[in-house]
């Protein structure tokens, strides 16, 4: 087993503090949700662990090893932002290639796409980007991955398959999502962190989560 932790962050802008006592951790074999409100700073909290975002002080530790920029090490971290990042002139082919992973498992799970191989991603919808994101992310030979907003423009159908290739994938990396849709976060997780006022708080149950104030469930 092996296990991502990040703690003693201080991140603010200007005077504005956005994180300020953060502490969480995620192990291979689980799935562990991150759930705040809007300008909590899940995002920022994603990118200082990616190691795209300096703040004033961090550790990121890997099994126990700190690692500064994490972005580095694919083969320990990758993560996915709430934005499209693959360019959009590379084909599926090359994208699949990339990451080395198969086609063949992708096409399986969303058969509406299989004759797209030769397809550039510019070409496919919104959803269908995502859906290509998340699958070579999920699939892809490293021990975590960083999941920012997974189920954005995806449609509730193909929302069911991704979970459940979440769950199937756990038993290969830790997987750290957060998602607006919290009920598909509360749903897979095996652990919960909220982030509220700059802190994580691990909340044990459903109670824990509408009583930080996050929803009313």
């Amino acid at each position: 087993m092996h296990t991502l932790q990040a703690d003693g962050i201080q991140l603010q802008f200007g005077l504005k503090k956005i994180l300020t006592d953060v502490y969480l951790t995620c192990q291979t074999g689980n799935i562990t949700g991150l759930l705040g409100k809007n300008g909590q700073g899940k995002s920022c909290l994603l990118n200082v662990i990616y190691g795209n975002l300096q703040p004033t002080s961090k550790s990121i530790r890997f099994s126990g090893t700190t690692i500064q920029l994490p972005y580095k090490h694919p083969d320990k971290l990758l993560y996915l932002p709430q934005f499209n990042f693959i360019p959009k002139s590379l084909t599926l082919k090359q994208v699949f290639n990339h990451f080395n992973v198969s086609f063949t498992g992708f096409q399986n799970l969303f058969p509406e796409l299989q004759a797209n191989y030769q397809t550039s991603i510019g070409q496919l919808s919104g959803g269908h980007v995502r859906l290509v994101e998340l699958y070579v992310i999920l699939n892809a030979n490293t021990r975590f991955v960083l999941l920012d907003e997974p189920f954005t423009h995806i449609m509730p159908l193909h929302v069911q398959k991704i979970k459940q290739l979440m769950l199937a994938e756990k038993q290969n990396k830790g997987i750290l999502v957060t998602d607006h849709l919290y009920k598909h976060i509360v749903d897979i997780s095996d652990t919960i962190y909220v982030l509220a006022n700059g802190k994580t708080h691990h909340a044990k149950t459903i109670t824990d989560i509408q009583r930080l104030g996050y929803t009313s469930l």
